[in-house]
């Protein structure tokens, strides 16, 4: 199963979908992510603390927990390495004038996709539209 991450973060604050997820989370056998949501991950915790959603203590206690869960191997995290950035450069040119790519997004999907999943769960709507262009369907709860 392939988080995008919005839905590790949906695992953590109590938003709409969140329960779904979770239940998600509970049943998956193996989550995998791009190494990319460690750096996104971090970046919610800071709006949510910049929004006064989060005092600064709760922000480092989740931060710690997120990397706890990515310890014990809740978050499997595939490197994003030049080769990755690579191919995904390349069928990011590729892609038709339609398809609407971000490039955090296609990072995402392109590790999707070479984790050998073939679903991304994201709630993400461009994101689930451009997932076919890397041979994925994108799926949301």
């Amino acid at each position: 199963m392939y988080f995008d991450t919005s839905y590790i973060a949906k695992f953590y604050f109590n938003e709409p979908e969140s329960a779904p997820v979770r239940e998600l989370v509970r049943k998956a056998d193996f989550i995998y992510s791009s190494l990319w949501a460690l750096a996104e991950f971090h970046a919610v915790l800071h709006r949510h603390l910049r929004e006064g959603a989060l005092s600064t203590k709760d922000a480092k206690d989740l931060a710690a927990r997120f990397a706890g869960h990515i310890d014990d191997g809740l978050w499997n995290l595939v490197p994003v390495g030049e080769a990755l950035l690579r191919r995904t450069s390349a069928r990011m040119v590729a892609a038709p004038r339609g398809v609407f790519l971000r490039t955090a997004d296609a990072v995402h999907l392109m590790t999707a996709h070479e984790t050998g999943e073939r679903d991304v769960w994201t709630n993400d709507r461009h994101m689930l539209a451009a997932a076919a262009h890397f041979g994925l369907t994108g799926r949301s709860v």
